[in-house]
């Protein structure tokens, strides 16, 4: 595939490995399927998780077209990007359109890259899962392939600072065997799951966790809120954010 532009982020984010000191290690990756159409699910622990995820698909001679949010159109750059790279983006208040693009890509034969979990999970555990993933398989009868990425979240997630520079974080990417997509959504998403948390369980045996650690689970030691914490963090910003949009269209009476 010609892609210069792909070509270009692809030299340039291995480079950005390089500058960092990261070490990727990949488990699995001959699972990546050498050809043919797949939705690859990927875990959301932070906001550079997909570029390991990119990087073992491109280990197999493929490239992975993810979906972002619209909004990110507004901004000239990424927009360029999103044009070059085959990006789908995608309007969280009407989905449909991305929806389908995205089933028409993985009928052409193409990677497509979907979070399950749909936002980023602040306890580093997995999420309840959306079915985004499970319906695009099953439309466009595609397999899954359910890859973890651990380690990524210490450079950059929710709530904490970020890490930019050489700091030699270990990263491990763990892709699992493609799961078949079954005509029943519920029991394809949670075969999706179970394989998901075996990944990452896996992934997560030989990984070095300090104990309170902000970026390691509770359930290993860590300082991370639990599932539950975590997911009330998200209802009081929820409930934040419709607060500031019912006051913003309040109109101000006039004294």
């Amino acid at each position: 595939m010609a892609e210069p532009t792909f070509r270009a982020l692809e030299v340039l984010a291995q480079l950005a490995v390089a500058a960092t000191g990261s070490r990727i290690t990949y488990n699995g990756e001959e699972n990546i399927p050498d050809r043919g159409g797949a939705v690859i699910a990927i875990n959301h622990t932070g906001y550079v998780d997909f570029l390991p995820a990119a990087l073992a698909v491109h280990r197999q001679r493929r490239r992975l077209r993810f979906m972002i949010k619209a909004e990110m159109q507004k901004v000239k750059v990424v927009n360029f990007l999103i044009r070059h790279t085959r990006t789908i983006p995608v309007d969280r208040g009407a989905g449909a359109d991305a929806y389908a693009v995205a089933v028409a890509r993985l009928r052409e034969g193409e990677l497509v890259g979907v979070y399950p979990e749909a936002t980023i999970s602040r306890s580093f555990e997995l999420k309840e899962f959306k079915t985004g993933a499970a319906r695009m398989a099953i439309d466009a009868n595609v397999p899954i392939v359910p890859l973890i990425v651990w380690g990524a979240q210490r450079i950059w997630t929710k709530d904490h600072p970020r890490h930019i520079g050489r700091h030699k974080m270990p990263i491990t990417v763990q892709v699992g065997v493609p799961l078949k997509a079954d005509e029943d959504i519920a029991r394809t998403n949670a075969a999706l799951r179970e394989s998901m948390t075996a990944l990452l369980h896996r992934a997560q045996e030989r990984y070095p966790h300090p104990a309170g650690a902000y970026w390691v689970p509770r359930r290993l030691g860590g300082g991370a809120p639990t599932l539950t914490e975590a997911a009330q963090i998200e209802a009081d910003e929820a409930a934040a954010r419709s607060a500031r949009k019912a006051a913003h269209r309040t109109p101000h009476r006039s004294r």
